[in-house]
């Protein structure tokens, strides 16, 4: 187990604490980020998400590429269109999935960032 370092006495810091608290956000935007950042904690997802941040696919695309059902891949994408991460585009018969927007592929590439530093 890993040897956290605590602070030696209770002391306070005050100004510090009032300054911080300060600047929270309501309740209920802190639980809408949790919410937000759960969409993340699925594999698939980032699978689907890492891949629409190559190139814009299809289901049939993500299904072949990830070697899942075209009603499992459909399931997910629902999770992610109704959590605002990608948006679709028809061209004729078939709807193409893209990343909502540069946030979401911010988000995407900083956090492979931070994982492969480790590396």
């Amino acid at each position: 187990m890993k040897n956290i370092e605590t602070c030696e006495g209770e002391i306070i810091h005050e100004d510090t604490v009032k300054a911080v608290k300060a600047t929270f956000p309501a309740d209920e935007v802190l639980f809408d980020l949790s919410d937000f950042y759960k969409i993340f904690g699925d594999t698939t997802r980032v699978k689907i998400l890492y891949a629409l941040d190559k190139s814009d696919l299809c289901v049939c695309d993500i299904s072949s590429l990830l070697g899942m059902s075209i009603s499992a891949v459909s399931h997910q994408l629902k999770t992610l269109r109704d959590s605002d991460l990608v948006r679709t585009r028809r061209e004729g018969k078939v709807v193409y999935y893209s990343l909502a927007d540069e946030h979401v592929k911010s988000i995407l590439e900083c956090g492979f960032e931070h994982i492969l530093e480790k590396e």
